[in-house]
């Protein structure tokens, strides 16, 4: 790998790759501005329609309104999809550091086996985690400690 990126390096390629990416940005940059230019425009042209149609005053409020409400209804889906974004990265973090985990306990396998307590080593700290993972499995989550008469 880190031959490919030296050779990349050296070839020019990477610059081409950084002349690119920088070309690219400026096109979708000029895109993005004649985009909400035209969508300047066609609100621009709505309220001279609704203010033709119904006033000045009518038109006016009513578009104040409209991109009130529309502001509000964009902050309430973000509000609202923020807890499932925030699940999404705790499940993403535990995997990862599962992987981790697991990436760790490989790598040290070999040294452990060859060490003098060998297999014993590993089956005690294994059974301990398959025992807890066991009791975590069966325990409801927010039982309550206290007895069934509700008394503490």
């Amino acid at each position: 790998m880190l031959a490919s990126l030296i050779s990349g390096l050296a070839s020019g390629e990477t610059v081409a790759a950084m002349r690119r990416a920088r070309t690219a940005a400026i096109v979708y940059g000029l895109a993005l501005s004649a985009a909400l230019c035209g969508l300047g425009f066609l609100v621009g042209a709505a309220y001279i329609w609704s203010a033709m149609r119904y006033g000045s005053l009518a038109a006016a409020l009513g578009f104040g309104v409209g991109f009130l409400v529309l502001a509000g209804l964009i902050l309430l889906i973000y509000q609202i999809s923020a807890g499932s974004r925030a699940r999404r990265r705790a499940q993403r973090r535990n995997a990862d550091m599962k992987a981790i985990g697991i990436t760790a306990a490989l790598a040290v396998l070999p040294t452990l086996l060859k060490g003098k307590g060998g297999l014993g080593v590993i089956l005690g700290p294994a059974v301990a985690l398959a025992a807890y993972a066991i009791y975590r499995e069966n325990v409801k989550p927010g039982a309550d400690d206290g007895d069934e008469s509700g008394r503490n």
